[in-house]
C-alpha cells in the first residue's frame, strides 16, 4: 500500500469565504487526489498533520474527511488513517442514462477521449440489431470514458447513417443521449441490455490501462426511440475493478 509522506507547508484558508472551512479543505484534498498527487491506496496525511497544515480544529478536519468518504474518494482503516479509493462507478441499471449523466449526479468528475468517428460497413451483429440490411453503412464512434481521470470504459457505438451523420462535427466528449434528444429531436424510450464477463484483449487492455486478460464487464446495449426504432447499438467494455451496475428486483 502506497504511503504519501510528502511534507507540506501550512495552507491559508479564506476565513471570509462563504464556503465553510471544512469544504475548503475537502476541495483542496479532492483536487490533490484528482491531480494524481495522491495515488490510489495512498495514505492521506493524519488528522493531526491536516490540522497543522490548515490551522483548523480536529472536528473541521473530520468533517472534510467525512465528505470525501461520502463522495467515494477516500476510505478509512481503523488505527491506520484515511486512504485514497480506487475510482469505482456505480450506476443504476433501471434508468437509461449516459455515463456523464449518471456519474455527475453522484459528484464524480468525468471526461471523455474520442478515438474515432467514421462511416463504415456495419458488422453482422450491428446490422441485425439496428434492423439494417447486410452490408449497410453505419456511423461508428469509439470513445474512452474517464472517472476521476482514470479510464474505466471503452464505448463502441454504431448509429444508422441518417442519425449518425448528424453527429459529425459535434462535441462527442459530451453524453450523446441528451444530444440526440435535445439537439436532433429524437425522443429515446428504453434500451435492451445483455451483460456478460469477458477478458480484455490487448487493445482494450492498453486503452483501459489494465493487464491483458483482465476481467471486464461487457454490455451490449440497443437503444430505441419512443416509436420503437433502433437508434444506437453499443458495445460497452468496463474495467471489472472500476464499475458496477446496481438494480432493484421486486418479488411482485
Amino acid at each position: 500500500m502506497m504511503v504519501n509522506t510528502e511534507k507540506r507547508e501550512r495552507i491559508q484558508l479564506a476565513a471570509s469565504s462563504v464556503q465553510p472551512l471544512y469544504m475548503q479543505i475537502k476541495e483542496v484534498l479532492k483536487q490533490r487526489i484528482l491531480d494524481g498527487e495522491y495515488a490510489p491506496h495512498a495514505r492521506l496525511a493524519s488528522e493531526s498533520e491536516l490540522m497543522k497544515q490548515f490551522g483548523v480544529s480536529r472536528i473541521t478536519v473530520r468533517q472534510a474527511l467525512r465528505d470525501l468518504h461520502t463522495e467515494g474518494l477516500v476510505f478509512s482503516v481503523q488505527g491506520k488513517g484515511s486512504f485514497v479509493s480506487k475510482p469505482k462507478a456505480v450506476q443504476d441499471i433501471q434508468r437509461l442514462l449516459g455515463f456523464g449523466e449518471a456519474m455527475a449526479a453522484k459528484g464524480y468528475e468525468t471526461s471523455t477521449k474520442v478515438l474515432r468517428i467514421q462511416t463504415c460497413r456495419a458488422p453482422k451483429d450491428v446490422a441485425a440489431a439496428l434492423e439494417l440490411g447486410s452490408g449497410a453503412q453505419v456511423v461508428e464512434i469509439k470513445r474512452i470514458r474517464y472517472l476521476n481521470r482514470e479510464p474505466v470504459s471503452v464505448d463502441h457505438s454504431f448509429f444508422p447513417v441518417h442519425i449518425g451523420e448528424s453527429l459529425f462535427g459535434r462535441d462527442l466528449a459530451r453524453d450523446i443521449f441528451p444530444m440526440l434528444e435535445n439537439e436532433l429531436g429524437i425522443p429515446l424510450d428504453h434500451a435492451d441490455l445483455r451483460i456478460e464477463a469477458v477478458s480484455a484483449d490487448e487493445e482494450l487492455a492498453a486503452l483501459l490501462n489494465v493487464e491483458p486478460a483482465s476481467p471486464l464487464l461487457r454490455i451490449n446495449r440497443l437503444v430505441l426511440s419512443q416509436d420503437g426504432t433502433p437508434v444506437d447499438f453499443e458495445y460497452l467494455s468496463y474495467r471489472g475493478d472500476a464499475y458496477q451496475y446496481q438494480l432493484r428486483v421486486d418479488r411482485r
